[in-house]
């Protein structure tokens, strides 16, 4: 009776690295050899990386990722152990494909060109991919010397019909798809919907291994599974963290069925833990792959700055982040204890610059010019840069990144100031709204989520999360002096970013139309200021920049909420 196991193997490559994904694939792909596979499947464009954006137009690329599939494919030969890996191939004559490459008994033994290329929200695989024809299936000799005809899908390829349709007419006895998901907020449920769907449509088992780990704003969350015929979960990889599953398959009734995996399915986060994870993994990634030593970030004693620091410490441990606190005449004592207790509590360095001496300094500078006006926003402006030349100076000085604490409400609305605490180069909270940033507080005061390097307990006092929120940019300044209510300002940026509803149907659904025309106009002059927004961490399905492209031109509003 034939059998096979085959390995998932969620791994972390890194974009451009070749030569380090080959070995990271060897090893992976040897040590479950010698635990028994007979197959090893690895994700979606695991050799380059993904996504390769433009850089996977470069022939050399193209080129030296061949020479590393044949190089694994070398890896091979003598063994009974086959491997499913993704790289571009290097056809000179046209655009390159995204494609799975079978490799067995020291040689390609198949390979199929994605088909569904995807052209929505993060990605744009039309643009720099040719599309492949509807794929058939791969054949595998297995160790008793019977086949077994692989029905292999890379990503998108599962999200339609046809492709799983067109495999099971031709004779696949299992679906293997091979991915470059991102993280988004329940989407893992949208997968088990889709790969359902091409169990029902075909009536066979289904694999799907994705990749794990953070490319720029991308958070690959990994939380690959495999699906009996029966729609039953037989194996479910962890969330943002490598791990090889096999899972042990035999021929029953002419039936592919699971006899059972290596490990039990684990079970899925809770909405704020796979939120902070992939704040974690997201920001660990960008600091490690770009080789900064560590990160630099203000801590202000509020929220938004207190958790930031918070994510940081458990991305890279505490002797890793440096915080600044730089307090104003506006700064209040509470403040000062607030950031000074985040500190104590996270285990980290905080220095303290006062700034009071550069505004001073600006003022005289300025005061020729500005005879005769008085103060308004420019003032506060002013010392949110002064702000951020103090960062960027230290982190010229000491090789940190500086690292950016404003959340997406803010951004939404333009609640920011360009070159003063928009000065960075990530942003954890980016795709964060502000009665997110208050949960998660709460959540990692309470857990210390896995993989996480922080210290268990509280993490910041409790008076940072239940304070109003302030810039302290003036005296007795509160945010809600500018802007609604958060609770009302975040529902009415989710029905405008997330579900694209215009004023006037937020208006009909019973927000005030004030605040709808106030938070929509906000909305839109605010857009030239995003543009120049560090990257961070795609959260939403509505990330800014990634999902979210808007013209800073723009005079399209809606007429009914037009001010009269």
């Amino acid at each position: 009776m034939s059998e096979i196991v085959i390995a998932m193997a969620q791994i972390n490559p890194v974009v451009g690295d070749i030569e380090g994904n080959v070995r990271l694939i060897e090893s992976t792909f040897l040590e479950a050899a010698g635990d028994g596979a007979d197959l090893v499947v690895f994700p979606e464009m695991v050799v380059t990386g993904y996504p390769l954006e433009d850089l996977v137009l470069k022939p050399a690329l193209r080129r030296h990722a061949l020479k590393a599939v044949e190089t694994l494919a070398a890896a091979t030969a003598g063994r009974s152990t086959a491997m499913l890996i993704g790289a571009p191939d290097a056809d000179p004559s046209s655009r390159p494909a995204n494609t799975a490459f079978l490799l067995a008994e020291g040689r390609i033994a198949a390979r199929n060109a994605k088909h569904a290329l995807p052209n929505y929200g993060v990605f744009d695989e039309v643009r720099v991919f040719r599309q492949g024809p509807i794929p058939g299936p791969m054949a595998l000799r297995l160790r008793d010397g019977s086949t077994i005809r692989l029905g292999v899908m890379i990503c998108e390829d599962m999200w339609i019909e046809d492709v799983a349709e067109a495999l099971g007419e031709s004779g696949a006895e299992i679906l293997i798809v091979t991915n470059g998901s991102p993280y988004e907020a329940d989407k893992q449920e949208l997968r088990l919907q889709k790969a359902v769907a091409r169990i029902v449509e075909t009536g066979l088992p289904l694999l799907y291994v994705n990749l794990v780990g953070g490319q720029d704003e991308l958070v690959f969350d990994g939380a690959s599974f495999a699906l009996d015929g029966d729609r039953r979960l037989v194996a479910q990889a962890p969330w943002f963290e490598p791990a090889t599953i096999h899972t042990r398959w035999r021929l029953q009734d002419e039936k592919w069925r699971c006899l059972g995996a290596t490990t039990a399915p684990v079970p899925p986060p809770s909405s704020p833990e796979a939120v902070y994870r992939a704040m974690v993994l997201g920001l660990r990634d960008y600091v490690t792959k770009n080789r900064f030593p560590g990160v630099v970030l203000g801590l202000s004693g509020g929220v938004d700055s207190a958790l930031s620091a918070a994510v940081a410490v458990d991305a890279l441990g505490s002797e890793r982040v440096h915080a600044v606190m730089m307090p104003s005449r506006y700064t209040s004592p509470e403040s000062l204890d607030d950031a000074a207790g985040c500190a104590r509590l996270l285990g980290l360095r905080l220095d303290e610059i006062a700034i009071e001496p550069a505004v001073e300094a600006f003022s005289g500078i300025l005061t020729p010019v500005f005879a005769g006006r008085e103060p308004d926003t420019t003032e506060e402006n002013i010392q949110s840069r002064i702000r951020g030349v103090l960062l960027m100076a230290i982190s010229n000085k000491l090789g940190s990144m500086l690292l950016t604490t404003g959340n997406k409400s803010e951004m939404s609305v333009g609640y920011a100031t360009l070159y003063g605490d928009m000065c960075g180069g990530y942003s954890v909270l980016k795709d964060v709204y502000k009665m997110s940033v208050f949960e998660l507080c709460r959540y990692r005061n309470l857990t210390r989520p896995p993989s996480c390097l922080g210290p268990d307990g509280p993490v910041m006092p409790g008076r940072v999360i239940d304070k109003p929120p302030s810039a302290e940019l003036r005296a007795d300044q509160k945010d809600e002096d500018s802007l609604p209510p958060y609770e009302m300002l975040d529902a009415i940026l989710e029905g405008l970013v997330e579900r694209d509803l215009s004023p006037a149907e937020l208006v009909d659904a019973g927000f005030a139309a004030d605040h709808v025309r106030q938070v929509s106009n906000l909305l839109d002059i605010a857009e030239y200021k995003r543009r120049q927004a560090p990257p961070g961490v795609k959260i939403t399905q509505k990330a800014f920049g990634r999902d979210r492209r808007y013209p800073i031109t723009n005079h399209f509003r809606h007429i009914g909420l037009r001010t009269p």
